[in-house]
């Protein structure tokens, strides 16, 4: 029987990641390597425990909530681990939003307190004070300006701390979710979730051991980068390597060279262009690693191959989605069938069905739903959103996907129009009506479209107040002018223009027509 079966009605999830390891005599090993530092499991508990008591002395309470917005540094590992310890919860953000993200994150989750890395106030620091009910601002890592120091305050907290007495049960942290068409959902995590997590697809499915060493391309705010860089590592006992820095395709490589990990984990898109560089296979040495794994969207069968070849290292897809937490469909190691994502994780149960919720028939495109431990309790103050995701202990992910003779599942798109860019969901929606801000634009659709891997990226098709202007120079200010508005990696690779736009008979655009 697992763990996460077993654990006690009373139970704060910090322990088990943080405080056991140190319990079981691993304090003075390695846990988290960030640029020239190294941070061991003693270090990350006394980190977590200061942080919680710097919190506490701020009057951060039981279930108050804590925006984290924080680069892969030590910083993080604090904020968040601290605040579950104390009861309270944890909020990792994305650091590559705009000011007007935040401050909805600020205002949707009513959070008392802030952590924010230095880099990262330029963005966040104009809206702060516009944000009502949070107090107190810690910034790491650099100048606080008219906030607090975060290293200030936690050398001054003291190093010891009794979890709060939380239930297995309670929320421990959320982690925002977007839509095709509104605001970010908070999806709400229970203290049970990681331990689900981890011992299902970490332990069962790529067999981490206390041997190993990770590092992972998807940032610590991402479920997806959460699990592979934070408690999957800390659940065996591993060690982690932490970068700050966006994940370049030859500061990857330099990564992997440098820090000899044997796992790492990756995004379609990035693999691609790690592939594109000219014989990585004799600029860098990768021997360290025994398995790579891609998550985020669907990884096509040539670009697995192409890697396999090049390096004899295989790549591992799967699916995870920040409802779930993590990874629920996967291939195995020495088992792959390139192409599909895999099958369910142990744990975890995935039907495909109609929308109607009956299941398909074998090979029949459907909807996938997914039960396991490990799925969001509910989104935050989303009631309606929280009924039409929820069906029993049933999830349904919004993708569609069918199933082969052995049980394989296969992805077949979204059931609605968001996009997975770079591992990013991207709304259509959104892009679009940045498109209508600029002056010369009177309509947008945006879709997605195939590169040269067979990844998706976002297309714009645009009409112009004036037919006449359209151009490559038109097109190439349209894609910088969304750059500016919104996080860059949204912005519309390719832009057609087109003198109008298929429509319904109500007006609403047909983005199938688009895509066909």
């Amino acid at each position: 029987m697992s763990t996460w079966e077993t654990l006690p009605a009373q139970f704060n999830v910090a322990t088990w990641f943080v405080d056991r390891n140190v319990a079981q005599g691993r304090g003075a090993s390695p846990a988290f390597h960030y640029e020239d530092r190294t941070l061991t499991y003693a270090d990350v508990q006394d980190l977590a425990n200061r942080t919680g008591n710097a919190l506490l002395e701020l009057g951060v309470q039981m279930e108050d909530r804590v925006l984290v917005l924080c680069l892969d540094a030590p910083e993080f590992l604090g904020a968040f681990w601290g605040a579950i310890k104390i009861g309270a919860i944890p909020i990792p953000v994305n650091t590559l939003m705009r000011s007007e993200d935040y401050l909805y994150f600020l205002q949707d989750s009513r959070a008392k307190a802030a952590v924010i890395s230095a880099p990262l106030l330029a963005e966040a620091g104009p809206v702060l004070a516009r944000a009502p009910r949070l107090r107190h601002v810690l910034v790491a890592g650099g100048t606080p300006g008219p906030h607090l120091s975060y290293e200030s305050l936690v050398g001054k907290a003291s190093p010891r701390l009794e979890a709060a007495d939380t239930s297995k049960d309670d929320a421990a942290f959320w982690l925002y979710s977007s839509g095709s068409t509104g605001r970010p959902k908070g999806a709400v995590h229970l203290h049970h979730d990681m331990v689900v997590c981890y011992e299902t697809y970490a332990a069962q499915v790529l067999r981490m051991r206390a041997d190993d060493k990770v590092f992972s391309a998807a940032k610590l705010f991402f479920a997806y980068g959460l699990g592979n860089a934070g408690y999957f590592p800390m659940g065996a006992g591993a060690q982690s390597v932490l970068s700050p820095h966006r994940p370049t395709p030859d500061g990857v490589f330099e990564m992997i060279a440098r820090h000899r990990p044997t796992i790492f984990f990756g995004v379609p898109t990035l693999y691609a262009a790690m592939l594109a560089l000219k014989e990585p296979e004799k600029r860098w040495d990768v021997s360290s690693l025994r398995l790579c794994v891609s998550a985020g969207e669907a990884l096509p069968e040539e670009l697995y191959n192409r890697w396999r070849e090049r390096f004899g290292i295989e790549i591992i897809d799967g699916i995870g989605t920040t409802e779930i937490l993590h990874i629920f469909l996967s291939n195995r190691p020495g088992a792959s069938r390139p192409g599909s994502t895999g099958l369910p994780v142990p744990g975890y149960e995935a039907i495909v069905v109609d929308d109607e919720g009956r299941p398909v028939t074998q090979g029949e495109i459907g909807n996938l739903r997914v039960k396991g431990e490990s799925t969001m309790a509910y989104y935050w103050n989303k009631h309606e959103k929280t009924k039409e995701a929820l069906y029993g202990p049933w999830i349904q992910t919004g993708d569609k996907y069918w199933q082969d003779a052995d049980g394989y599942f296969w992805y077949a798109g979204r059931a609605d129009d968001m996009l997975k860019v770079g591992g990013i969901w991207v709304s259509p929606v959104e892009v679009e009506n940045t498109l209508v801000r600029h002056p010369a634009v009177l309509e947008a659709a945006v879709v997605g479209h195939e590169d040269g891997d067979g990844l998706v990226k976002p297309k714009a098709f645009v009409v112009l107040k004036e037919p006449a202007g359209g151009g490559a120079g038109l097109a190439d200010e349209l894609k910088a002018f969304v750059k500016d508005k919104i996080a860059p990696y949204k912005y519309p690779r390719w832009i057609e223009f087109v003198g109008e736009l298929p429509k319904t008979a109500t007006g609403k655009i047909q983005r199938f027509k688009l895509r066909a």
